[in-house]
C-alpha cells in the first residue's frame, strides 16, 4: 500500500508555470506506475499524464505544456505545468497503480488533490 499526497497548487494567471509535487510513503514507490489526473467542477475526472516505474516512459494527454517526471530515490512524481490556460483549472489528483496509464480504474491509490487555478 501507498499513501500519496499532493502539493504546489495555487492561483496563477494565463501563461504561467506551476510544479506539483505527489510525495509518497512507502517502500514500495519504484514498483508502481504513476498519473496525474484532474477534475474540473461538474466534470468528470480525466487522465492528464503518467510514466512508468523507472520513469523511461511517459504518457500525456496535454502535449507539449506539462511534463511528468519521477525521482524515485525520493519517493516522488512531479507534473511541471508550463503556458497554463483557464481551462486548465481544475483539483489536480496524483496516482499510484499497476495497470493501464490512461483510465482512473487502474490506479487504486489516490491523493487528496491540489488546486489548481489559472486567472484569465
Amino acid at each position: 500500500q501507498v499513501q500519496l499526497e499532493e502539493s504546489g497548487g495555487g492561483l496563477v494567471q494565463a501563461g504561467g508555470s506551476l510544479r506539483l509535487s505527489c510525495a509518497a510513503s512507502g517502500r514500495t514507490f519504484s514498483s508502481y506506475k504513476m498519473g496525474w489526473f484532474r477534475q474540473a467542477p461538474g466534470k468528470e475526472r480525466e487522465f492528464v499524464a503518467a510514466i512508468s516505474r523507472t520513469g523511461d516512459n511517459t504518457y500525456y494527454s496535454v502535449k507539449g505544456r506539462f511534463t511528468i517526471s519521477r525521482d524515485n530515490a525520493k519517493n516522488t512524481v512531479y507534473l511541471q505545468m508550463n503556458s497554463l490556460k483557464p481551462e486548465d483549472t481544475a483539483v489536480y489528483y496524483c496516482a499510484a497503480g499497476s495497470g493501464a496509464y490512461y483510465y482512473t480504474a487502474a490506479y487504486p491509490y489516490w491523493g487528496q488533490g491540489t488546486q489548481v487555478t489559472v486567472s484569465s
